[in-house]
């Protein structure tokens, strides 16, 4: 696998491409579903397995990204900032509300639909963290809405996840989806004290000369409080970014970066090929006309909400452009909620010939507006160029007043 992963980064990079297509790719390509069902010369079938060292690895990368992010963005800039933060996140919940009557138009009913919107609805953290790195935009302009917008979708997707979990599981039982919707709320109103409080108690614990140390005990301490989330039944990833911010309060927060910076890139590496690796391309068949219908669909809806979350920031047409490139790529989540429906329709509570079909668009639209996503970030230029000249011409009409 890390073989794998070294050859095709080092491909990526001499092609100038984000590597996180290729990751993906060369996880499907190596795995049960495309190499596993070739025959090969004197060895016959051999295959990379997702064994449970790559599942705990992929589960690792998306923590660590996370952590990354809310490294990035401390609880005094979420605060100072609650009301862009707030308006942006707001006008993207636009996309939940099309991604919810396109599951409608399709499936007629309202569990797929509830599926469907979530998964059309969510911006992948991971994947636009890590390509926020790798373009170098993290410390420029247009990153305060894309976190700002992502913070609020992990928000609204943990109580989501809480309520979508107890309707498919509990075939309806809305007693067990208020509780879950309270034990959700409760542990992320405990992170926030944990940030607000707690943060001399982080700084306390890396506070030594000791590099091993530091590293140890900040792995540590996300690890913990991200494996305690996910016994709770809420995000792991949420957690793993409340934690980030507590230690980005702190004035060891550089010293944590350059620390855990490779332990990042290396489990998020894991991760974007463990996407590819569950990935049957088969399935995509079934589901093909559904996955071009919906990034047809949602493409347009995300770019629009996402330069209109940049133009809430008070950003330029060009860094708004660049929000709004961004913001159109899906990821993990998605895939989680995807799971949702595999796990109800294994239990009985869920027709399994459906929860097989949303598996499969989930998988197959993840795909698809991951590569899109960063190649849309990759050559940004041209689509800055477009919206800053829509712009111009709008304030010569004497349009710039209603933006």
């Amino acid at each position: 696998m890390f073989a794998a992963i070294a050859g095709v980064g080092a491909l990526a990079d001499r092609f100038g491409q984000s590597v996180i297509p290729f990751y993906i790719v060369s996880g499907m390509a190596l795995g049960e579903f495309v190499l596993g069902r070739l025959s090969l010369p004197v060895i016959g079938t051999a295959y990379i397995a997702e064994s449970e060292f790559i599942a705990i690895g992929a589960e690792l990368g998306i923590v660590f990204l996370l952590f990354f992010l809310g490294l990035e963005f401390n609880l005094d800039r979420l605060l100072a900032r609650r009301t862009q933060i707030g308006t942006a996140g707001t006008i993207d919940l636009a996309n939940f509300g099309v991604g919810f009557v396109l599951g409608w138009l399709v499936f007629g009913a309202f569990l797929p639909a509830f599926l469907i919107a979530g998964i059309v609805y969510i911006s992948s953290s991971a994947v636009i963290t890590k390509s926020l790195i790798d373009l170098g935009w993290i410390a420029n302009d247009e990153a305060e809405p894309m976190l700002g917008t992502l913070v609020y979708e992990d928000l609204f997707i943990a109580v989501y996840i809480a309520v979508a979990s107890a309707i498919a599981l509990g075939g309806g039982d809305v007693g067990a989806a208020v509780v879950d919707i309270g034990i959700a709320i409760g542990f992320i109103l405990g992170l926030l004290a944990l940030v607000w409080f707690g943060t001399p108690a982080f700084a306390k614990l890396v506070e030594t000369d000791n590099r091993e140390f530091v590293a140890l005990r900040s792995i540590a301490a996300v690890v913990l409080v991200a494996g305690g989330a996910l016994a709770l039944g809420v995000s792991e990833a949420v957690a793993a970014f409340f934690v980030g911010m507590a230690f980005a309060s702190t004035e060891h927060a550089h010293d944590i970066e350059a620390l855990l910076e490779p332990v990042r890139d290396t489990f998020a590496a894991v991760f974007f090929f463990w996407i590819g690796l569950v990935t049957d391309p088969l399935l995509f068949g079934g589901v093909a006309a559904l996955i071009a219908l919906a990034v047809v669909v949602t493409t347009p809806t995300k770019l629009v909400t996402g330069f209109l979350a940049g133009r809430a920031f008070d950003l330029d047409a060009r860094r708004s452009a660049r929000v709004a490139l961004g913001m159109t790529t899906r990821g993990e989540f998605s895939l989680i909620i995807a799971t949702i429906a595999v796990t109800a329709g294994e239990a009985g509570a869920f027709d399994p010939a459906l929860a097989a079909t949303i598996n499969a668009f989930a998988v197959g639209y993840v795909l698809v507006m991951a590569i899109l996503g960063t190649t849309l970030m990759q050559y940004s230029g041209p689509f800055e160029s477009v919206a800053t000249s829509w712009l111009e011409r709008d304030a010569g009409e004497g349009g710039p007043d209603r933006l």
